[in-house]
């Protein structure tokens, strides 16, 4: 069976799977080839800085003629770079962490689908407000940046459906295969936006010993927190913590965050450990469904393979 929702119809894509925007992993290559491969790939923008823009851009639209995205942090970006990516042929940008509302006008006025990510009911309620076309509950299982204090991805994806009706809703967070896609169909969401599992495929920019760490990983070692966030002096707002795999200063500061702000040693102790390849230039942002990734896959195939999966889950379930 094919797994047509309101979601795959909006863009009219094969399969209701999408790239999450990850900074520093979700270039022009993987967003290409995850379009490419039937879902549809979101380019990780960030806060918009021109230069790389420009690079990965020409990268993704060389790499795919299938609908493609953009996602940005909405705290951090501009509106020129918005309208970049819309000059360039997005089909959908997605704004995350932040009120978007000043951002949404380049959108509109493109044609373009609107995509907002929320992490608690606040949230999605204003999301519904601005019109947005598709909603992403994002759950705290999520690796990365996520709410402080958000909801888990089973009990947060039925509200935010139930709230935002009829607009398609995806499901983020702690969805690494096949299965995990059609426990989110049957929660009630149209798809399922994935982060960690496509962080771990042979098109990532993360750096390779981010995806090892990963591919060896558990999720029961990740933790969510700011401690990294403050000592490389992030510029995160404080209700974002992120879920990380461990780390040495991660390590050392915990439970003493406000002595560690007040630091005028800790920034430059970790810079120093980053030149001297001590540590990754990044944390490795990971998930909890970290154990059910276990190879660095074409991220086209994994697409197919992920549609796959769920398709013969979902066909189990009805048998039983």
């Amino acid at each position: 069976m094919a797994l047509t929702t309101g979601f795959t119809e909006l863009f009219g894509i094969r399969h209701p799977i999408v790239l999450a925007p990850m900074g520093g992993s979700a270039g022009g290559a993987l967003t290409a080839a995850v379009s490419t491969g039937g879902g549809l790939g979101l380019l990780g923008s960030g806060d918009g800085e021109r230069q790389w823009l420009r690079r990965e851009l020409a990268i993704l639209t060389a790499g795919t003629e299938r609908p493609w995205g953009a996602g940005f942090l909405t705290w951090a970006v501009e509106p020129g770079a918005v309208d970049h990516v819309l000059e360039r042929g997005a089909r959908a940008v997605m704004f995350s962490f932040g009120d978007p509302s000043r951002l949404v006008g380049p959108v509109r006025q493109a044609g373009a689908a609107l995509i907002i990510q929320v992490t608690g009911l606040d949230e999605a309620r204003r999301a519904v407000d601005l019109g947005a076309d598709v909603i992403v509950a994002q759950g705290t299982e999520a690796g990365g940046h996520g709410a402080r204090h958000g909801r888990s991805t089973v009990s947060f994806v039925p509200l935010v459906v139930d709230l935002a009706a009829p607009t398609p809703v995806l499901a983020a967070g702690g969805i690494a295969d096949g299965r995990g896609v059609a426990a989110a169909l049957a929660l009630g969401a149209a798809g399922a936006l994935l982060g960690s599992r496509f962080q771990a495929t042979a098109e990532s920019l993360a750096d390779p010993a981010a995806t090892t760490a990963i591919v060896a990983g558990s999720g029961a070692q990740t933790e969510r927190h700011r401690i990294l966030d403050i000592v490389r002096g992030s510029r995160w707002p404080a209700q974002y913590t992120a879920r990380t795999l461990p780390h040495p200063h991660l390590d050392r500061w915990r439970g003493r965050e406000a002595e560690l702000a007040a630091s005028t040693r800790a920034r430059a102790d970790y810079n120093a450990d980053v030149a001297r390849g001590a540590i990754p230039p990044l944390p490795v942002w990971a998930g909890e469904a970290i154990d059910l990734i276990t190879d660095l896959p074409p991220a086209a195939d994994l697409v197919a393979s992920l549609a796959a999966q769920a398709e013969v889950a979902l066909a189990r379930a009805g048998r039983r």
